[in-house]
């Protein structure tokens, strides 16, 4: 029998604020659709990321279109604005934070073999749906991750790979696998 919500046990809004976070934070680089911003809420709330980071065309809450999908984590997952990426970059990277895109490229490490450590900060960057991480952005990155495919298509939605990511991530680092 299915949980009832109320027998889910999840934290409030507060104690969400002040609970331990994955040492992650995700950047949007131009993301158009705002029901993937709204997912990437939604997922990012779920794996207790620090915080997101929207820049250039990517929407920005309040609106109704990303609540549709973040169904209210956009109150409980903190955020800024950065009109420009690289500025966003080279603000995360002066506190301390690995730089990762995750994207299809040369060079890139497979997701299986990515192994992050716990004494690390990481931004993760997400790309636009057509055209993925910009140019610009991945010639200022500290490395790349690819997630493994195996079959007809190119690559994933933006929202999936946000969520094998994140889960990946989050089973390495605080539940050691």
């Amino acid at each position: 029998m299915k949980l009832k919500l109320d027998e889910l046990n999840r934290v409030s809004v507060d104690e969400f604020k002040k609970q331990e976070k994955l040492p992650v934070v995700v950047v949007l680089d131009n993301v158009r659709s705002l029901h993937n911003v709204g997912s990437i809420f939604r997922t990012s709330d779920g794996f207790s990321v620090e915080h997101v980071i929207l820049c250039g065309i990517t929407g920005q809450p309040p609106h109704r279109e990303i609540e549709k999908t973040a169904l209210g984590a956009t109150h409980s997952i903190d955020w800024l604005y950065h009109e420009n990426t690289v500025s966003a970059i080279a603000d995360l990277r002066g506190k301390g934070y690995e730089i990762i895109a995750v994207e299809q490229a040369k060079n890139s490490i497979s997701l299986n073999d990515f192994k992050p450590s716990a004494a690390k900060k990481y931004a993760l960057i997400f790309g636009n749906e057509v055209n993925g991480v910009s140019d610009e952005v991945m010639s200022v990155i500290d490395g790349c991750i690819e997630i493994p495919q195996f079959g007809t298509k190119h690559s994933f939605n933006i929202v999936v790979s946000a969520g094998i990511v994140l889960w990946d991530l989050f089973a390495k680092l605080k539940l050691g696998y």
